[in-house]
């Protein structure tokens, strides 16, 4: 996959823009997401069903993958197994 590319889960409404890629299935609800999105939605699991927020940056420990969700839902994203957590704003530099 390549920076750009947009990813639908198969479980909830959560899409999904790559911004970084490292080698690992990216998932959402504990199932791997694609380029199309399913005619029929299946449930999330119970271990990630803590959702998406729309405009919020997910990044990978190793700091190898950065998704930007697009559109939020009720699974959470992970990369083979591993959980995503939000990526925290910059700090803005001081006025004096």
């Amino acid at each position: 996959m390549k920076p750009g590319t947009k990813l639908k889960s198969a479980v909830c409404d959560t899409e999904v823009m790559i911004i970084r890629c490292g080698e690992g299935a990216i998932e959402c609800g504990g199932a791997p997401m694609g380029d199309a999105k399913p005619e029929t939605l299946g449930t999330p699991s119970a271990d990630h069903a803590n959702g998406t927020l729309m405009g919020k940056r997910y990044v990978d420990a190793a700091g190898a993958f950065e998704l930007l969700c697009v559109k939020p839902g009720k699974g959470s994203l992970s990369v083979s197994g591993a959980a995503l957590s939000t990526k925290d704003a910059k700090p803005l530099p001081a006025s004096d």
